[in-house]
């Protein structure tokens, strides 16, 4: 993997219990809230520069602008929900660029997983665990991505920490 298995490790703790409130967020009130998304671009703002060469580390920082243009261009095409496009900005510049079909791979498995779980969920009692979940009540097209995005950027870092460069 292109992202070194130091800096992976360096953000592992912070970023892993943010990604994990954004899946139950979103399945539990259909939202990824703000301050969340914000605390993910506080953590690589602040500890960035301390963990990449500065030109890399203006990079990183260049993919939030760049991932959250194109997430709000999606948005208003109705592709794609807005905190969706929030956690995508926030989670890009933990991604190294060498990394992105490892990571299109990872979260096509992640959200095949989540989306059968979910669904089976649903239809059956298990939904009476949380049956208040917004998640829940959903019709069509509606499902709480929050719920495959976050553990996909969970589980790169974990695979970074471990075979990271």
């Amino acid at each position: 993997m292109a992202l070194s298995a130091s800096v992976a490790l360096w953000f592992l703790p912070l970023l892993v219990p943010l990604c994990f409130y954004v899946a139950y967020t979103d399945l539990a009130e259909m939202r990824i809230t703000n301050p969340t998304v914000l605390t993910m671009a506080a953590v690589f703002a602040v500890m960035g520069p301390f963990l990449y060469p500065f030109d890399a580390y203006l990079w990183q920082l260049a993919y939030l602008g760049i991932v959250l243009v194109a997430g709000i261009i999606l948005n208003a095409a109705g592709a794609m929900g807005a905190g969706d496009a929030k956690f995508l900005a926030a989670a890009a510049p933990y991604v190294a660029l060498g990394d992105i079909r490892t990571l299109m791979a990872l979260f096509a498995a992640v959200l095949l997983a989540a989306y059968a779980a979910h669904t089976i969920a649903k239809r059956t009692p298990l939904r009476n665990f949380a049956p208040n979940w917004a998640s829940w009540s959903q019709e069509g097209r509606k499902f709480p991505m929050g719920f495959a995005l976050g553990p996909t950027l969970a589980i790169y870092l974990c695979l970074a920490a471990l075979y990271g460069s």
